[in-house]
């Protein structure tokens, strides 16, 4: 008698790769979705909810990713320091030219599970401006 039994991969048996994504001319949304995809691990077979399964990604040309539309203007980010009157609203413009790293870790976060696991993944993203990075030596 054949016994259906359920698969979960051990912390052991997880398979880490490092992948290089080119934000150059992407749209934010879509890059930030294919990204949180990655770094959660579900285009592997081995996907598990509960574990950090997913790869390392090295995201480069942060600078120039894009919105469609009028977004680029309209688009607010909200920031708080949480005193009182301690809030602060930045366009799209405004926080590319302040750190274009933030954007894109903001977006995929968004888009990742909240807590402890969530906050785990988007340490395995790293986000450089331009195309120069320091993790040649991984991306082999």
């Amino acid at each position: 008698m054949k016994r259906n039994i359920t698969f979960s991969i051990k912390q052991s048996e997880i398979n880490k790769k490092w992948r290089l994504i080119d934000a150059k001319d992407k749209i934010l949304g879509r890059l930030a979705g294919e990204l949180a995809l990655i770094l959660r691990g579900k285009d592997k077979p081995t996907f598990s909810p509960h574990m950090d399964c997913g790869d390392y990604v090295v995201v480069i040309n942060a600078g120039s990713v894009r919105l469609s539309g009028k977004k680029h203007k309209l688009k607010m980010y909200f920031r708080h320091s949480g005193y009182p009157g301690g809030d602060k609203l930045f366009t799209f413009e405004e926080m590319m030219k302040r750190d274009p790293r933030k954007v894109i870790v903001q977006a995929v976060a968004g888009m990742l599970p909240k807590g402890r696991l969530g906050r785990a993944i988007i340490r395995n993203m790293k986000v450089f401006v331009d195309d120069k990075h320091t993790y040649a030596n991984k991306l082999k």
